[in-house]
């Protein structure tokens, strides 16, 4: 593996990052297989680990700590908080209250006195960034955290993280965690070039789109696939599906499986650092893997942007956030009495 800086932190970190979303209940519920894929891949060079608390409810963090022991010194480890972890609705969230305590919880999952990078999955809109900020700086000041990160922020939100971590005297983002493939290249306009500016690393999620780019989705075909299961919008999209077929042939010129063409263009970006692998089986990994030494030409690289324009999405991933000014209607429209122009 050639490593790359995550952002200006210093940290080197491979341009694949192993993502544990799918060990646990549910991806690979077998704790020993799941810890054998991780350690292959550690074996295989990867030294950047990305998990969350939400996934498997705790079920990943714990598993990722079996696998880490006696390897840990090597692994630069990544957890996420804010998705709920309960009922209570407190369990959930930015404030300081809820961040402190998910990552000691995490810490006791994960069977360490500190992660390496600790992030914050969504945005919340009830929550003063500053409060955030600041209890992750403490974190930060305690030793438990060595680098705080966002994931799916918009560009605004990381400018404004940044203006008031700049004007407080806070920990800022080091990190941004956006979803990038060839479908979804949205990022491309604003989220990158932010990323860039501010020296922020990023590592991208869902870079084979939600499944798609593995080539086993089909126009008009059904797909027997553990992520058909669960019913996702994002597989049936005919705009995607119709890019795909244009897709595979060009994979096919170039002579590698489309996953291979997939990940190759999500590390090209100059504002990539890493891309985030989240292999469910044994299977998966090799074939990801044996995709790692593939680099994309110019010519490949623009039949691609000729496919999807650069900074265009293909319809949307269904886990994808999207602001409350777009999930709320009274925020989209005006009371229909004010609707007119006279």
């Amino acid at each position: 593996m050639k490593y790359r800086t995550l952002g200006r932190t210093g940290i080197k970190v491979s341009p694949y990052c192993l993502g544990a979303m799918m060990f646990g209940a549910v991806g690979n519920p077998d704790h020993d297989d799941s810890v054998r894929i991780i350690h292959k891949a550690l074996d295989a060079g990867v030294n950047f680990v990305d998990t969350a608390d939400a996934y498997s409810r705790g079920e990943s963090e714990e598993i990722v700590g079996k696998a880490l022991k006696g390897r840990r010194d090597n692994v630069v480890l990544a957890t996420k908080a804010h998705l709920p972890m309960g009922d209570d609705p407190n369990q959930q969230g930015n404030s300081r209250r809820w961040v402190t305590r998910a990552l000691e919880d995490s810490l006791r999952r994960l069977q360490t006195d500190h992660v390496d990078l600790f992030q914050i999955h969504r945005p919340a809109p009830d929550t003063d960034v500053e409060e955030t900020l600041s209890a992750l700086t403490d974190l930060v000041r305690a030793g438990k955290v060595r680098a705080v990160g966002s994931s799916s922020f918009p560009a605004s939100d990381i400018v404004e993280a940044q203006w008031v971590a700049e004007r407080r005297g806070l920990v800022r983002f080091r990190t941004e965690q956006p979803p990038y493939s060839i479908l979804n290249r949205s990022i491309e306009r604003e989220v990158l070039p932010v990323c860039e500016r501010y020296g922020m690393g990023t590592m991208v999620w869902s870079p084979l789109a939600g499944g798609l780019l593995t080539g086993r989705y089909r126009k008009d075909q059904q797909a027997d696939t553990h992520r058909a299961a669960f019913g996702f919008r994002h597989l049936r999209d005919d705009r995607r599906l119709d890019a795909v077929e244009q897709l595979l042939p060009l994979a096919d010129k170039a002579g590698i499986p489309l996953t291979h063409l997939a990940m190759a263009f999500a590390i090209a970006h100059p504002g990539v650092t890493s891309a985030i692998i989240g292999p469910r089986t044994m299977d998966h990994l090799d074939d990801l893997l044996a995709g790692a030494e593939i680099s994309l030409t110019d010519d490949i690289l623009d039949e691609i942007d000729a496919i999807v324009p650069p900074g265009t999405d293909v319809g949307t991933l269904d886990m994808a956030y999207d602001p409350l000014a777009i999930q709320l209607a009274p925020l989209r429209r005006r009371p229909a009495i004010e609707r007119s122009a006279t």
